[in-house]
């Protein structure tokens, strides 16, 4: 079996982590490819004698097992556009402090070893969201695994944000911006914004405004079935956009639709490490602070 490992950087502490990774999987007959971005920056401080190197999704889309992703929640988002559609199965390994997506501890290794030699890891399909624009803005990785958003760029003033479902209007947002999530993205952006928290095998959106102008204008969960769409207007010119860790500058011309994807991401985990016991642990919800 072939287990690819991706990373953005590596920091001293983390270096005899990732010497132990690459020695126990080759000590259990897997073979290792490592990212040649994160090759490079570790090739100095890491031994990877016997690992060879992959660019990205042409690379590894019909010959890698299993992903690792070696960072914090980020650098997991990152993974989406390596996996695309191959439905390889991506581990996040956290490296970093609140590692909610990325919610295996560097001391679980050898369980994680285990769990791919006999098969007992447990596999999540996560609703990705697509975008289409009249631009191609975000090229043919127009997808995310957390939310999209729009938000105001040049100007302190509030923009206008005319959004419709399935060719209805929905509403007329006043606001610093507009955020459509995910189930998983439920539980970052939107949720710092006041929206809910979505159980990750819901077939839902949430549209949550960021500092609306008008405060009954609160957050709303929509079927994932549906199609959005939104025309911006403002004092600006330009307004920003994004895909979870990617962005782009668009102007009130620009045609936004947002719907399901056909495909999704498969994110690995221990049986342990479910939904309901990450919120508690990492979000602390529900935890009464006055024991």
């Amino acid at each position: 079996m072939r287990v690819a490992i991706y990373g953005r950087y590596l920091k001293d502490r983390d270096t005899p982590f990732l010497q132990e990774i690459i020695s126990k999987l080759h000590n259990n007959n897997f073979e290792v490819v490592i990212h040649n971005t994160f090759n490079e920056r570790i090739k100095n401080d890491v031994s990877r004698e016997g690992c060879s190197t992959f660019d990205g999704y042409e690379d590894i889309k019909s010959d890698v097992d299993f992903l690792f992703s070696l960072g914090g929640d980020g650098t997991l988002l990152d993974t989406v556009s390596l996996v695309r559609d191959s439905e390889i199965p991506v581990l996040g390994i956290n490296l970093g402090r609140l590692g909610f997506l990325a919610s295996t501890g560097k001391d679980e290794i050898d369980a994680v070893i285990e769990s791919l030699i006999y098969r007992t890891y447990v596999l999540d399909k996560r609703t990705l969201i697509h975008v289409d624009t009249s631009n191609d803005l975000f090229g043919d990785v127009n997808y995310g695994l957390n939310e999209f958003t729009i938000h105001k760029k040049d100007t302190s003033s509030m923009i206008t944000i005319n959004a419709y479902i399935n060719g209805e209007l929905l509403n007329a947002y006043w606001a610093d911006g507009l955020i459509v999530a995910t189930p998983t993205g439920s539980t970052g952006y939107s949720l710092s914004c006041g929206g809910p928290i979505i159980f990750p095998t819901s077939h839902n959106f949430v549209i949550t405004p960021v500092a609306p102008h008008n405060l009954n204008v609160r957050p709303i969960v929509v079927s994932s079935d549906t199609i959005l769409s939104f025309k911006v207007e403002g004092r600006s010119d330009y307004f920003l956009s994004t895909i979870d860790s990617r962005y782009a500058t668009i102007d009130s011309s620009v045609q936004l639709a947002i719907r399901q994807e056909s495909f999704s991401f498969h994110l690995m985990r221990m049986n342990e490490s479910g939904f309901l016991n990450t919120i508690r642990s990492k979000l602390m919800w529900g935890i009464d602070q006055r024991n």
